[in-house]
């Protein structure tokens, strides 16, 4: 503690103690003459002594009283209580108003009496004889004076201190409460839990309620009390006794006003910022939150894994709820969170209550769940009459990325196309939507929102959850599809006698290797096409299988019908 009282001075000069500890002798006292028979012994004096007794200040003093010979006549200690009263005012015995004058705390004086400046020839009856020399053992407490006020010394002023306590704040701060003799009576770090009041309308004692006004969060300073801002005459009724100065080293934590709403500080802005979060819009963010003080209590980046979430539907804080909306794609802002727009009184976990929050936090992406695919095309050919429709085989190449840039998949960096049936169902709905009226050559981009894409779930380990998709796409090939509903096709007449020309031996009946071969050999010729982009076999086998209308692994001509004469079936 180092603070400067009302009414310091320095204490005497080193030659002065020399002096008084060789003699034994007091040194003069300003305004109350010299008494060569006060014998003085200073037999401790602590390092630090701010502050000495003056004629007229309030003391509080431990001591033990004999006689000559050593007997005890008093001792305030039997009384587990200090003797408290004014010094040079004529409460006491003339010898030990003038031998506490000039005393520091924690000192301690061994002080001779003479009966003259005692109880003198009459003495006290039981008590002391007359014409006693006293004998006190003193050690002092407490000093203060009735024009003291708060005393406050800041040891540590944090670098920013962008706000300071003012009248009808609410604070949350830790604090040791000592004696002005440094004992300890109370700590919230023993508690290990901060106390939080209001400042400035009567929840504190006044010379708290003082001095904590223009604190910052961050600071450490140490607030001296005087009893009359403290607990007074009657102390707390438990730890504190009555006429107490009181000494508090506090460490402001927190600090916010019931009207505070949240602050946005913006970090980073790209430059480029198409579209702003609104209310309803889904986001992905990484954060890292900490209390006003500094202190972490959770990370995002931790889990390796984005905080994703509606805005303005109260799924999160209401603070969080404002402090998202109108953010940027890649934006980096810092959001602080009154506790009424945060956790409140009661706190959360390992969020204390009644506790600002700060969160920096960088959005990642966010789409609307109205939201379709959007489309941008960047190169065209100058030929680009032949599109793309559903049921085109296609071969394309693409860069797969997250909205912030991150890279999730590349054709170019595999050497090989990414080949389709387009409405097949063979990639993603918005893939498939984005890939439509294309034509060979074009370069387009397509953004694709998480419910045209991989939605909540996402692919595990390739592609977060609610992620939106960008895909940069170059369409290098497309083959013709087939008609919706067919897997074959003739490119002429088909021959009256159909099932004869398959059923080469005459037997009446068709198997799959017959089959098989015929439609492969008019493929080959060119009298007929198979629905591209799929397993051949496949397709014939199942055109087989549907013409076999009893399951009997052949076909007879009863069985045999050609598409338009049996829609039930993609066959011939």
């Amino acid at each position: 503690m180092a603070f400067r009282a009302r009414g310091w001075r320095p204490p005497p000069p080193p030659l002065l103690l020399l002096l008084l500890w060789v003699t034994g002798q007091a040194a003069p006292v300003a305004g109350l003459g010299l008494d060569t028979e006060l014998q003085i012994e200073r037999r401790f004096v602590p390092d630090e002594c701010p502050r000495t007794v003056r004629s007229g200040d309030f003391v509080r003093y431990h001591y033990v009283g004999t006689f000559p010979d050593g007997q005890k006549f008093d001792s305030s200690y039997d009384r587990d209580s200090t003797f408290n009263v004014f010094v040079g005012k004529g409460q006491l015995i003339a010898g030990m108003d003038q031998a506490l004058v000039g005393m520091c705390v924690n000192e301690r004086r061994f002080v001779k009496i003479p009966p003259k400046l005692a109880y003198g020839s009459e003495g006290v009856s039981d008590v002391i004889p007359p014409d006693s020399v006293l004998h006190f053992d003193v050690l002092l407490m407490d000093i203060w004076n009735s024009e003291d006020q708060v005393q406050v010394h800041t040891y540590f002023t944090p670098p920013s201190c962008p706000r300071t306590i003012q009248v009808s704040d609410f604070v949350r701060y830790h604090y040791n409460g000592t004696f002005l003799d440094g004992t300890l009576f109370d700590s919230s770090h023993n508690r290990m839990k901060t106390y939080d009041t209001y400042v400035g309308i009567g929840w504190l004692i006044p010379g708290m309620d003082k001095g904590l006004l223009g604190m910052c969060v961050g600071e450490k300073r140490i607030i001296t009390i005087p009893p009359f801002l403290a607990y007074g005459e009657e102390g707390d009724g438990k730890d504190i006794p009555g006429q107490a100065s009181l000494v508090f080293d506090v460490a402001l934590l927190d600090l916010h006003n019931p009207k505070d709403g949240i602050s946005i500080e913006n970090k980073v802005v790209p430059e480029n910022c198409e579209r702003r979060s609104q209310s309803g819009d889904f986001l992905r963010y990484h954060y890292n939150g900490t209390l006003l003080d500094g202190t972490f209590f959770d990370s995002s980046y931790s889990r390796n894994r984005t905080f994703d979430t509606y805005i303005g539907q109260g799924y999160v804080i209401a603070g969080m709820d404002e402090g998202l909306l109108g953010v940027c794609i890649g934006e980096k802002r810092r959001i602080v969170v009154p506790p009424h727009l945060g956790y409140g009184e009661e706190g959360r976990g390992n969020i204390p209550g009644s506790a600002v929050l700060v969160f920096d936090i960088h959005v990642i992406d966010f789409h609307n769940p109205s939201d379709s695919i959007s489309i941008t095309s960047h190169y065209k050919p100058p030929d680009c009459s032949v599109l793309s429709k559903k049921g085109d085989y296609l071969k394309y190449h693409y860069n797969a990325s997250l909205l912030d840039g991150t890279l999730l998949d590349s054709t170019w960096n595999l050497g090989k196309t990414y080949n389709i049936v387009l409405g097949s169902g063979q990639v993603v709905l918005g893939m498939d939507m984005g890939l439509r009226e294309m034509c060979v050559g074009e370069k387009r981009t397509v953004i694709i929102p998480p419910h045209l894409g991989y939605g909540e779930a996402g692919v595990d380990g390739e592609v977060p959850g609610s992620a939106v998709l960008v895909f940069d796409i170059e369409l290098l090939e497309l083959v013709a599809g087939l008609p919706e509903g067919y897997m074959f096709i003739w490119n002429g007449e088909v021959s009256p006698n159909l099932f004869e020309e398959i059923d080469k031996d005459g037997n009446g009946e068709v198997l799959l290797e017959e089959f098989s071969e015929y439609i492969h050999a008019q493929v080959a010729s060119g009298k007929g096409k198979l629905a591209p982009g799929f397993d051949a076999e496949m397709i014939v086998k199942n055109m087989f299988t549907n013409q076999d209308r009893n399951g009997d692994g052949k076909v007879t001509a009863e069985e045999f019908k050609l598409k338009d004469q049996e829609a039930k079936h993609d066959e011939l």
